[in-house]
């Protein structure tokens, strides 16, 4: 099981028995889809590399991302072409040098690229000492096929406060639930629906 970098709330359901299955593919989407995978991020320990389209605009903030982990810890790549999203994503699965390798994509891929992206990250596993995780940040409700896990994270934000809402739509290995998450990273006060 790939190691956390900091204790979190064991509620929190990328920790315990529902934690993100290294060494395979999984997908956020909604609009917080970028915090959830900060979220995810600042549970693990070691590089992170983020791939995103070289025309997108909307990229991570490296003074917004001081709260959720630490900005050297981030290697960005552009991707010029969309074919290249996918394939720096898939060798960078297979080389197992990052604990965590995220593609922002414009859209869901389908099934024989993320099947593709699984193998990459079986073999990464085989070769690191942390498997690798493998995180598609999908617009909208997102839908890729053939997928881990799938999770939706929106925010719910109260007057005084910061707070998300946290929804497992799809995984092999638990089944769908919701959480409501306030506070900040590395103090969290979670409430599952």
């Amino acid at each position: 099981m790939t190691a956390l970098a900091r204790p979190l709330h064991p509620a929190l359901p990328i920790a315990g028995p529902a934690a993100l299955a290294p060494g395979r593919l999984h997908e956020g989407c909604g609009p917080a889809r970028h915090t959830w995978a900060m979220l995810v991020a600042g549970a693990l320990s070691g590089p992170v590399l983020w791939i995103a389209p070289a025309w997108a605009t909307d990229r991570p903030d490296p003074c917004g991302i001081v709260p959720w982990i630490e900005p050297g810890r981030l290697i960005f790549v552009a991707a010029p072409h969309r074919t290249d999203l996918l394939w720096c994503m898939e060798e960078a699965l297979r080389s197992g040098a990052a604990p965590l390798v995220v593609a922002d994509l414009p859209a869901p891929p389908g099934l024989t690229p993320v099947r593709r992206l699984h193998l990459a990250a079986e073999e990464g596993a085989a070769r690191a000492a942390q498997p690798p995780l493998g995180l598609i940040l999908t617009p909208g409700e997102g839908g890729a096929p053939g997928v881990e896990s799938r999770w939706h994270m929106a925010p719910a934000h109260a007057a005084q406060a910061d707070r998300w809402h946290l929804a497992r739509r799809r995984d092999r290995r638990a089944p769908p639930a919701e959480w409501h998450l306030s506070g900040r990273p590395g103090a969290w006060a979670v409430e599952q629906m």
